[in-house]
């Protein structure tokens, strides 16, 4: 239930975001274009969003014959969480992560790089597929895919916004600097609700990990590694989708520019001092 209220909020943050700039584009005519515009974004977002965001990252669904050890582990993790098997995806990334997706847990999928297989050994690639099933039994799924996609949007439509300027009430050209304002506040605004709930979220996957996998080390172990090996290799797809970034297990952006004010991951050290913790609290 707490979940669903989240996601509530924010969708009407959301659509907030989006009536906003549509009445300084063009007044009340686009702020009600812009209700509409949000309305059926939501609707889309709801049954689409994951299959946009697979596409997005070139995610290729495999199965027990094309990649049977990493479906096999997914399978028995899945049964450890009493999930139903979600689908299993392979993204040709060198740079090592994973996420999941979905709007309910009978409509899951999880993905990974190729990148993650590598640099991982299977005990630390356990714990991390164990986070992202966290996230699939805690039914964040739908909240970050929703997020992810209508972040999107709203830049693009600040962009629009900024370069064809906007509207008063009276129907006269809007201040151009009100227009560049909003191409730049806008996108922030987005992310600062993506944050208000991925932080918290990240912890309790984390925790439900641990707790999945039975091993909190080894999660501990896989972070550290993760963010060793991502810090030299650029997830591209999240470079050009970077309102995806919060799906991942790490943030992969590079942190250039206006990408790198916000971070929706708490730090690495303390997501590690907290699985130590549990594994100390001998957590099985």
């Amino acid at each position: 239930m707490f979940n669903l209220m989240k996601t509530a909020v924010l969708m009407a943050a959301i659509t907030a975001l989006f009536m906003a700039i549509g009445a300084l584009i063009g007044g009340k005519a686009g702020m009600m274009f812009a209700l509409l515009l949000a309305l059926g974004m939501n609707v889309f977002s709801y049954w689409f969003s994951d299959q946009l965001v697979l596409r997005m990252y070139n995610a290729q669904e495999v199965d027990e014959t094309s990649a049977p050890q990493f479906y096999r582990m997914v399978r028995e993790l899945a049964q450890r969480a009493q999930l139903p098997m979600p689908r299993v995806y392979l993204i040709q990334e060198d740079a090592p992560n994973a996420f999941a997706t979905g709007r309910n847990p009978e409509h899951a999928a999880v993905a990974a790089t190729t990148g993650i297989l590598r640099v991982l050994s299977e005990r630390e690639l356990r714990g991390v597929m164990a986070h992202e099933l966290a996230h699939v039994r805690h039914r964040d799924i739908l909240i970050s895919t929703i997020s992810a996609t209508m972040a999107g949007a709203i830049g693009m439509l600040a962009n629009f916004a900024m370069i064809f300027g906007g509207r008063d009430e009276e129907g006269r050209p809007a201040n151009p600097i009100v227009g560049l304002l909003v191409a730049i506040l806008a996108p922030i605004a987005a992310s600062l609700i993506q944050m208000a709930i991925s932080r918290a979220r990240e912890f309790e996957a984390d925790r439900g990990g641990a707790e999945i996998s039975g091993d909190p080390q080894a999660l501990a172990a896989a972070l550290q590694k993760i963010q060793r090996y991502a810090q030299g290799i650029p997830l591209e797809a999240a470079e050009r989708n970077p309102a995806t970034a919060q799906m991942m297990i790490m943030n992969p952006l590079s942190g250039g520019g206006l990408k790198g004010l916000f971070s929706t991951h708490p730090s690495t050290e303390e997501r590690v001092e907290r699985l130590l913790e549990m594994a100390a609290r001998g957590v099985r």
